[in-house]
């Protein structure tokens, strides 16, 4: 117990620092070669499974609910598709929940007391200090190599069919931790990019944005002619320009705000001299007006308000929260009211961005279950988890019921109106949440059919392949683990290098500073170790590619 006690001190100090690590060292993978859909079929016959099981046994499965359905159901035993699991795979589950946003402090106190659910939902990639070997070697969670190639057939087929995901989901040191959320198609991976009034574009005669210079262009019209106050806004909550670690804007300039490679090395944007002119092209719009002139401070209520009002006519934000969610409101207001998505800007036209969002294909969001090291049923908890990469769990997974959540349309798992057309005036965020997991992750393969539902306006279904037009696979780095040690390291120095850039981002753009002050801040970013974190990273990297 007194072990117990020490680690998870250890877990509360530095959770918050573990996640930064992460958001620091982790983005996007390049797309696997290999077509990254769901399995065809279930294992070979005489290896898999027959579902539903034949058990007496209960499993407990600790998970957090989500978002989509706080407010409409109080319990996983409340959700259609927790109730239908556990027929379909005969396997009864005890369900305990965290309170909501409370689950890393509701695992912390649960570690502490040892008395452990069989399951665990959780990130133990992102959110646990040191990793999954880490809590694989504290003996909260198991080492399932053997358990899959023993009782996890379909999940094992399918990392065998697709290496490059199969490298992603183990450790440097080989070993499986958790049943992965895999996004199963490119078209799941891209999800944000800029977005601009198309109807303001038409009313004022201007064609959709290509170049920076035509940015600036379109952002002084909407000032002069719309009445537009503050013409680009974006969130600026957690961190201030919070949603740009993937490029935007600055990757007209070569860099990202984060790691990403080039030519054999890995680089740390806000280091290199792209960014000074990301920077200046930024604090030229604020001093023109065309930069929301709250900018440091826009949260969710702010950034809402900004849209709908027509104070902005730009933005980066994601086809459901963004399009999805402002163009009915923008439309209430005026039925001509377009949002659209715009290219990723370049410097000359014609050119292909260089940067911009890409989710990796193995999520490292969220939505891995992991079996924890003290469960008497393992074996049975595998086999549950691995009905969700079998075809009939995929589907089920995916689409939830045949005849209530879905039907087939001309050989295409199709939701029906009471997903999309709820009569009790449910968004459908909530109702495919209700009877799926495809829209919030989980231990299967996401299918592209629910992404193309789900987007039920052309303007979101037109996004994605706009924002997909990149480069961004050739310079992202793979899902990176360093070891316990260099975490612990990395976090102290990633503390201090973002402290600086968010610094010297909002002193520079608010005029605080000049743009040449650039040089300063990089001088201090080798002080506080930046090269170090950069040798993590690299060793991290060589490791990985070792797999």
């Amino acid at each position: 117990m007194k072990r117990n006690k020490k680690i998870v001190s250890t877990l509360v100090v530095t959770s918050i620092m573990g996640s930064m690590v992460v958001a620091c060292s982790t983005p996007a993978a390049p797309a696997p070669a290999a077509d990254t859909k769901a399995p065809a079929s279930t294992a070979p016959a005489g290896a898999a499974t027959t579902y539903p099981i034949k058990t007496d046994k209960t499993l407990s499965y600790w998970s957090e609910l989500t978002g989509n359905l706080v407010g409409i159901k109080s319990t996983h035993q409340d959700v259609p598709f927790f109730a239908e699991w556990q027929k379909k795979t005969g396997v009864p589950l005890k369900f305990i929940a965290p309170p909501t946003n409370q689950a890393k402090e509701a695992l912390n106190v649960m570690l502490a007391s040892g008395d452990l659910p069989d399951m665990i939902e959780y990130n133990f990639f992102k959110d646990f200090p040191g990793g999954p070997e880490k809590a694989i070697k504290d003996g909260y969670i198991l080492k399932l190599n053997d358990l899959i190639d023993k009782n996890a057939p379909n999940l094992k087929k399918y990392l065998k069919e697709h290496p490059e995901i199969d490298k992603m989901v183990k450790t440097d040191n080989g070993s499986y931790y958790s049943f992965p959320f895999i996004r199963g198609d490119d078209l799941l991976m891209v999800y944000q990019g800029p977005i601009v009034r198309q109807d303001w574009l038409d009313e004022l005669g201007i064609p959709l944005p290509e170049t920076i210079d035509d940015w600036t262009a379109m952002l002084k019209a909407f000032k002069e002619k719309k009445g537009a106050t503050a013409p680009f806004t974006v969130s600026s909550k957690p961190r201030v320009f919070n949603e740009f670690n993937v490029g935007h804007f600055m990757g007209a300039y070569g860099v990202t705000r984060d790691f990403y490679m080039e030519g054999g090395t890995i680089k740390f944007g806000p280091a290199e001299k792209g960014y000074k002119d990301w920077l200046a092209l930024f604090r030229g719009w604020y001093e023109q007006g065309l930069l929301d002139k709250n900018i440091a401070t826009v949260d969710a209520k702010a950034f809402d308000a900004n849209i709908v009002s027509g104070a902005s006519g730009a933005t980066v934000a994601n086809t459901g929260g963004g399009i999805g969610k402002w163009q009915p409101l923008i439309e209430a207001k005026d039925p001509k009211a377009k949002l659209v998505a715009a290219p990723q800007p370049v410097l000359k036209k014609g050119d292909m961005p260089k940067f911009g969002q890409r989710d990796l294909p193995f999520s490292i969001n969220g939505g891995m279950v992991a079996i924890t090291a003290t469960s008497k049923n393992a074996e049975l908890a595998v086999k549950l988890l691995d009905y969700g990469y079998s075809e009939e769990g995929n589907k089920f997974f995916n689409f939830g019921q045949e005849g209530v959540s879905y039907t087939m349309v001309n050989g295409v798992p199709t939701y029906t109106d009471l997903l999309m057309k709820n009569p009790d005036k449910l968004a459908p965020a909530q109702t495919i949440a209700s009877y799926t997991r495809a829209n919030y992750s989980g231990p299967f393969v996401q299918d592209k059919g629910y992404i193309t539902q789900y987007l039920a306006l052309q303007s979101q279904k037109d996004a994605l392949p706009i924002w997909s037009k990149t480069d961004m696979a050739k310079y992202q780095m793979p899902p990176v683990t360093p070891t316990p040690e260099e975490s612990s390291e990395f976090s102290k120095i990633m503390t201090d290098v973002n402290t600086l850039v968010d610094e010297m981002t909002l002193k520079i753009i608010l005029g605080a500073e000049p743009v040449d002050a650039f040089e300063k801040y990089t001088e201090k970013l080798k002080s506080v170790k930046l090269d170090r974190a950069i040798e993590i990273q690299k060793a991290a990297l060589d490791r990985y590619n070792k797999r």
